[in-house]
C-alpha cells in the first residue's frame, strides 16, 4: 500500500514567512521552481520525499509538525551514503523511492556507510600513530579526541546554557554565585586568574575576550555539578587529561552562553552564515562565531555541518573539529594546496576555495587570518588563520560560496600528505605511507620519487 500523501501547504507558507524570505529565494534554496513552490504552498501538491529532504536540510526545526519527517530525515542520511564514490550512484528520484518503499533497505545502506566512515577513521588513527611513534597519547591529545567523538556537540551544558538568564548581564550572574571582577593594569598579567572569589582579568583584553572570560568562569561555576559528571563519564584516566577537559567544557559553555543555540542557529540561518554579521550581532569575535557554528549539531534541529580549525604560522592545527565527511590529521600540518596556509599570512582578508579531496566530495571553504595584538613592540603578536567549510551541497546557505565559480575546475587537496594518496601532486612533503615509491636518478622530478 502506497504511503499516504502529504499536503502541509499552510506550514510551509508561514515557515517561508517566518524566515522572511520571498518565493523565489525559498525555491532558490530548496532547489525548486517558484511555480512548483506556489503550488505546494496553496495545497495543490503534496510533499514528495525529495521536497521533505530539502526542508530537511535547510529548515529542520520546521520538520517537527510534519508527520513524515522521519523519511525526510532517513533520505538525507542515504543522500550522504549514497554521495560516497565507493556506492554505485542512484538517482534522487530512485533513492526516494527507496526511503519511501523500502526503508529498511535505505536503514541498512546508512548504517553500513557510517560503519565504513567509522572505520575509515580509525585506520587513518592507527596509520598517524604508528606515523607519530606510537599510539600514545598526550594529554592534550585525549581530549581533542573526545570532543571529536562527542561530535563538539555537548547537549546537557548547551541546554543548561541556553536556559541561563545570566547571558546578559555576565558580571551581575557572576556578582550573583559570590564572585567579583577586577582588572589588572600590567599587560604582562595573565588572561584571567582567580583569586579566591574575585575574579582578575587582564586589562588589555577586547572586549569579545574580556566577555568570553567572564562566561568562562561563570559556567564554570554554574555548571560545575554538570562538568564533573561529564568528566567522571568521560573515560580519561590521567589527571592532567581530566583537568583539561573541565576547562574545554567550561569554554564551550561559555559560547553557548554567548551564543544560545536556537537564537545563534537562526541568526546564522537567516544572514547565511556570514561570520562578520554574526560577530557583530552577538558582540563575540570572529573565531568564537566560527567556532559555535562548527556545534550546531543537536538532533532534530541541527545546522549546517561545517569543519573547523585554527593553523598557526608553521602549519600546526591547533584547533580542529568537523561534522562532515572530511576529517583532519592528528599529527603534521594540513594539505599545502589549502588556502588556509596563504590566509594566515595575509591577516584580515577573506580566502574562498573550492575545492575537492580524494573520496570525490567537494568543499567550500572561508579562510581568514587573525592577528592577536601582543601589547608591546617588544613581542611579537600571535598571528594565526581559521577556516570554516561545509559540502558543497550547502553553499546555497553559505554566503562565501558566491565568491566561487562551482561550475568550474576544484583545488584538488589532501588531509595530509602522508595520508593523501594522488599519486601526481607536485606539492607533496612526504610520500604516502600506505604506497610504495619508485626512485629514479636519471630523471629529475619536483620530488624526488615517483608514488606506484
Amino acid at each position: 500500500m502506497p504511503p499516504p500523501r502529504l499536503y502541509a501547504g499552510e506550514q510551509l507558507r508561514a515557515l517561508r514567512h517566518t524566515a522572511g524570505i520571498n518565493q523565489r529565494a525559498m525555491a532558490a534554496r530548496l532547489g525548486l521552481s517558484v511555480s512548483y513552490l506556489s503550488q505546494l504552498e496553496g495545497g495543490e501538491r503534496p510533499l514528495t520525499a525529495a521536497v521533505l529532504a530539502a526542508l530537511a536540510r535547510h529548515y529542520p526545526q520546521a520538520l517537527a509538525g510534519i508527520e513524515d519527517a522521519g523519511t525526510a530525515r532517513r533520505l538525507t542520511a542515504l543522500g550522504d551514503a549514497l554521495a560516497d564514490p565507493a556506492l554505485p550512484p542512484l538517482s534522487p528520484d530512485v533513492a526516494a523511492r527507496l526511503a519511501e518503499e523500502r526503508p529498511e533497505i535505505a536503514d541498512r545502506l546508512i548504517a553500513l556507510h557510517a560503519a565504513k566512515r567509522a572505520a575509515e577513521e580509525r585506520l587513518a588513527l592507527a596509520e598517524e600513530a604508528l606515523v607519530a611513534g606510537g599510539p600514545a597519547r598526550l594529554p592534550w591529545e585525549a581530549v581533542r579526541d573526545w570532543f571529536h567523538e562527542a561530535g563538539n556537540y555537548i547537549d546537557p551544558l548547551d541546554r543548561a546554557a541556553e536556559a541561563h538568564p545570566g547571558s546578559h548581564d555576565l558580571e551581575r550572574a557572576l556578582a550573583d554565585h559570590g564572585i567579583r571582577v577586577v582588572t589588572d593594569a600590567d599587560p604582562d598579567a595573565p588572561i584571567a586568574r582567580q583569586d579566591g572569589e574575585t575574579l582578575i582579568l587582564n586589562g588589555a583584553l577586547p572586549n569579545e575576550s574580556r566577555r568570553f572570560q567572564l562566561a568562562h568562569r561563570l559556567a564554570a561555576r554554574a555548571f560545575a555539578a554538570s562538568i564533573a559528571r561529564i568528566v567522571d563519564g568521560s573515560g580519561l584516566e590521567a589527571m592532567e587529561a581530566r583537568r583539561l577537559l573541565e576547562v574545554g567544557l567550561a569554554n564551550y559553555a561559555a559560547g553557548a552562553l554567548l551564543m544560545p543555540y536556537a537564537a545563534f542557529r537562526t541568526a546564522a540561518r537567516t544572514v547565511r552564515h556570514d561570520i562578520d554579521r554574526l560577530s557583530r550581532q552577538f558582540g563575540v569575535s570572529f573565531e568564537q562565531a566560527c567556532h559555535r557554528l562548527s556545534t550546531l549539531q543537536r538532533p532534530g534541529a541541527a545546522g549546517v555541518p561545517f569543519f573547523f580549525c585554527r593553523v598557526d604560522m608553521a602549519g600546526n592545527i591547533t584547533k580542529r573539529h568537523s561534522a562532515t565527511r572530511l576529517q583532519f590529521a592528528r599529527f603534521g600540518g594540513a594539505c599545502p594546496l589549502w588556502h588556509v596556509h596563504e590566509a594566515a599570512a595575509i591577516p584580515d582578508r577573506i580566502l574562498v576555495q573550492h575545492a575537492e579531496t580524494p573520496d570525490g566530495v567537494r568543499y567550500i571553504s572561508m579562510a581568514k587570518g587573525l592577528v592577536k595584538p601582543s601589547g608591546r613592540f617588544a613581542r611579537a603578536p600571535r598571528r594565526y588563520a581559521v577556516v570554516l567549510g561545509c559540502e558543497a551541497v550547502h553553499a546555497a546557505d553559505f554566503v562565501y560560496a558566491d565568491a566561487v565559480d562551482r561550475a568550474g575546475p576544484s583545488t584538488p587537496i589532501g588531509i595530509s600528505c602522508r595520508l593523501c594518496p594522488r599519486a601526481e601532486c607536485d606539492q607533496r612533503a612526504f610520500p604516502p605511507t600506505d604506497r610504495r615509491i619508485a626512485v629514479e636518478p636519471g630523471v629529475r622530478r619536483i620530488v624526488p620519487y615517483r608514488v606506484i
